[in-house]
């Protein structure tokens, strides 16, 4: 399953439009994904890709954390991000506070730390979120840690495009502030993507089982990829592509 969300993730990050993807912490399968897409445009001769991982010392060109990051989103340097969430709604709301009533919450998460701002900056935010479920995938999150639209007269030049899970790929429409499948995994149907999910969505005309890596994205990603994300996250290296 790894290895199809590593490629699904790394075909929403070769459109030309992107030029520069941040991965923040603690996200080897975006990482992952982030490092491949690159390769496979540099062997396109593509445009080229910068990819900065917020993590360890590899592929991280920022040497004040959090600060240098934010800063140069602000500036409108960072075409895509990788958000997730305790809780996802259909508006694109995410939560990272914590469920319950506020501020007795049955459960606490870490924090926003910088979602909230990434969101309203970041053209191209995908949502990634291994497990869906209808405890992650709710009608509405029990607190907005970052919301997924705003009203017209807010300044907001970001914004959720996609969501992949464990289960499928939808695309979210701003103007509608709904999510529409796209794609299901190899395995699944769409009736399980319905009876996992706890919001309405649209479904795309057709909508097709999603596209599996084929050899030579494998040979990429198993090869350099591994050895490059192992160099920052070693155990998932070593869980995934058994690099020692």
């Amino acid at each position: 399953m790894e290895r199809l969300l590593i490629d699904q993730l790394s075909r929403l990050l070769e459109n030309p439009t992107i030029g520069h993807v941040a991965v923040g912490a603690a996200s080897p399968i975006p990482g992952a994904a982030a490092l491949l897409a690159k390769q496979i445009r540099d062997k396109q001769n593509a445009p080229k890709l910068q990819v900065s991982i917020i993590h360890g010392d590899e592929n991280n060109p920022f040497t004040d954390g959090g600060r240098e990051l934010f800063d140069c989103a602000g500036q409108g340097r960072i075409d895509a991000f990788f958000l997730g969430g305790a809780e996802i709604d259909g508006q694109a709301n995410i939560n990272l506070v914590g469920t319950g009533t506020y501020p007795a919450w049955d459960k606490r998460f870490p924090g926003s730390y910088g979602s909230a701002y990434m969101y309203f900056v970041v053209p191209n935010i995908i949502l990634f979120r291994q497990e869906h479920s209808r405890r992650v995938m709710v009608d509405k999150v029990d607190f907005i840690s970052a919301p997924g639209i705003s009203a017209k007269n807010v300044q907001r030049t970001g914004g959720p495009k996609w969501l992949l899970t464990g289960l499928c790929l939808m695309s979210f429409d701003e103007n509608n502030a709904r999510f529409c499948l796209r794609s299901v995994h190899p395995g699944y149907s769409v009736e399980e993507v319905q009876d996992n999910t706890g919001f309405d969505f649209d479904i795309a005309d057709g909508c097709p089982e999603t596209v599996t890596p084929d050899a030579n994205r494998l040979a990429i990603m198993e090869s350099s990829v591994a050895i490059d994300i192992a160099a920052t996250y070693p155990a998932f290296g070593a869980r995934v592509f058994a690099v020692k």
